[in-house]
């Protein structure tokens, strides 16, 4: 999904060079560029530009805006997740943890600094449809607090049961959903047909995760395997087994596709959705759910 790509990457890189600029503490300064580069695959800024495309695409400046938001806070979701009192995790896309590399207080603060400027980009876009700016704001707010969104999902963590789907689409889906209807709010057509495009491909992604959390390595994954049994967190192959996890992520892979709702650009944004499925879906499976 390269719609806009450029667009949200130099807002990205913008974002970074403000908040690590010179008067910023040093080692903040690097934490905040160790969490968003490299970057992973940008799925979700690229799902927010590529349904604003679908519909029109008359506001990519906003669009833009939203989708570099919505990656600040999954980075900085990231942070927090592989923080001692979370996962503990030592490594994150292939490199040291934010934590490990420059110690848990600075992560704390460099999660906490990425909140802040996702918002500021939002505040900065230079959209020629400024009215169409709080809608996206409060989605993009809304998926990433409480009750529905990442905080929240994090949170389940350390309740002592919990309803799979529930988990999985505040932990996951939820900045899913949060990306294409902001992308639809960009594009200032009706969100709500948007959200269960979104709820589809959040869901898909978490099961992949699932699966590759159970049968891959830290080299493959990029941050360490395993943990979802070693920490007892809810997992679909702990609920479902491997080969229902898989079937279930076939499922819904079929799912997105069918739920891009009547746009201008569905046909095209259909073939996006099932060719980014390869991208992110467990190698083995994903050749199977793509074919």
């Amino acid at each position: 999904m390269d719609t806009g790509y450029a667009g949200f990457e130099q807002l990205l890189q913008g974002a970074i060079e403000r908040a690590a600029g010179p008067d910023c503490p040093p080692l903040l300064a690097r934490a905040l560029h160790h969490a968003v580069f490299p970057g992973g695959a940008r799925v979700r800024p690229q799902l927010c530009v590529a349904v604003a495309a679908a519909n029109g695409g008359n506001d990519p400046e906003l669009a833009a805006a939203a989708g570099a938001a919505i990656e600040l806070m999954h980075c900085a979701s990231l942070v927090h997740d592989d923080l001692p009192c979370f996962d503990n995790a030592g490594e994150r896309r292939g490199k040291q943890s934010v934590h490990r590399a420059y110690g848990e207080q600075i992560a704390v603060l460099a999660g906490d600094a990425l909140i802040v400027s996702a918002f500021e980009v939002l505040g900065r876009a230079a959209s020629p449809q400024p009215e169409r700016l709080p809608q996206v704001l409060a989605l993009i707010a809304r998926g990433c607090g409480a009750p529905y969104g990442i905080a929240a999902g994090q949170a389940w963590e350390s309740e002592s049961s919990v309803e799979l789907s529930l988990y999985h689409q505040a932990k996951t889906g939820a900045l899913f959903i949060d990306a294409a209807c902001a992308g639809a709010a960009a594009a200032g057509v009706e969100v709500a047909p948007w959200r269960e495009l979104g709820r589809c491909i959040g869901a898909s992604y978490q099961v992949a995760d699932d699966i590759l959390d159970a049968t891959s390595d830290a080299l493959t994954m990029g941050k360490p395997a395993g943990r979802d049994e070693a920490l007892g967190r809810p997992s679909a192959v702990r609920e479902l087994g491997l080969e229902g996890a898989v079937c279930r992520l076939r499922e819904l892979v079929e799912e997105s596709v069918a739920a891009v709702p009547d746009c201008r650009g569905r046909e095209r944004l259909q073939g996006l959705v099932r060719e980014q499925s390869k991208r992110f879906f467990p190698r083995g499976a994903g050749r199977q759910v793509a074919a």
